[in-house]
């Protein structure tokens, strides 16, 4: 049995992989504050020390893209300070490190999706902060796997697709952003990846491809608007919200605190080539988080559920 520490138990990619990762076995412990708090290294080390994992996932970030540009020290404590001081301690007790990341790290004008080696330049805190805490990270734990991503949703938390199942039941038109390219990515996808991954990270060395950087979304290629609207069909066949319009408009006609990259598509090919982990097709995984959120569970007499 494999013990597997979760940075983070509340949100999206943490649920999921508490649901995914027993089923091969393994024991996971999910930490949050006060137990495990990025912004305070002791607890860190100490929860390390205690529970002596043989994996560290750090499923937990600073992620108020708006409200980083007015707390950015606290976006580095978190996003980068924090994640430098897991990664010290999971090298400190032997267990490799993987570690979720952003396309947010890049400006959005390369023309084409991009490679894990294209040149960075974030357009705020938030993709700074993350930049920053990939490079610590790799710097105290080089046995780490830091998978950037984009978009994520799932029937936990708060997400785009839930957003826009509330509006359509609420309004007969939705306004959304048709100009900023990049692609859906399920947490219940992301999980299944880190599954995958968990052995090859345990037994391999420092140095092996199988750390570094990764690029892991789902596919195809999307945009805000075309997300949209296949959350409201897919709403609209289950019978919830008024099937509202869905109207393409500008980033300009939706001005943000923070800048967003307008193309944030990722190249997803090293992650095939080295771990055999291909994007998900975030549609089929629609579908699923469709019908975990609007599909009646079935079940006994009078409603209840067995």
């Amino acid at each position: 049995m494999t013990r597997v520490l979760v940075v983070g138990r509340e949100g999206q990619v943490a649920r999921a992989l508490l649901r995914r990762l027993p089923r091969d076995g393994h024991a996971v412990v999910a930490l949050e504050p006060p137990e495990l708090d990025l912004t305070r290294p002791d607890t860190i080390a100490a929860a390390l020390r205690e529970h002596r994992p043989a994996l560290v996932v750090n499923a937990a970030a600073y992620t108020a893209v708006d409200r980083a540009e007015e707390q950015p020290d606290l976006a580095d404590a978190v996003n980068n300070l924090g994640v430098g001081a897991l990664a010290a301690a999971a090298a400190a007790t032997g267990a490799p490190m993987v570690h979720f990341s952003t396309d947010y790290v890049f400006d959005g004008l390369g023309g084409a999706p991009y490679a894990e080696d294209a040149a960075t330049n974030p357009l705020g805190v938030y993709g700074v902060t993350k930049l920053a805490g990939e490079r610590a990270a790799l710097a105290a734990q080089p046995r780490s796997a830091i998978l950037r991503t984009a978009w994520v949703c799932s029937p936990d938390g708060g997400n785009f697709v839930k957003t826009m199942l509330r509006l359509a039941a609420e309004r007969d038109e939705l306004r959304v952003v048709a100009d900023q390219r990049g692609a859906p990515t399920f947490a219940d996808d992301l999980a299944e990846a880190v599954a995958a991954m968990l052995p090859r990270l345990l037994a391999a060395p420092a140095g092996d491809e199988a750390f570094g950087v990764f690029h892991l979304t789902g596919a195809p290629h999307a945009t805000w608007h075309g997300f949209a609207t296949a959350i409201v069909a897919g709403a609209t066949a289950r019978g919830h919200g008024r099937n509202p319009r869905v109207t393409a408009i500008t980033t300009a006609e939706f001005p943000t605190r923070a800048r967003r990259p307008a193309d944030g598509r990722l190249d997803c090919g090293r992650i095939g080539r080295v771990h055999g982990i291909r994007p998900a097709d975030w549609r089929v995984s629609l579908d699923r988080c469709l019908d975990a959120l609007l599909m009646p569970p079935t079940g006994g007499a009078q409603g209840e559920t067995t």
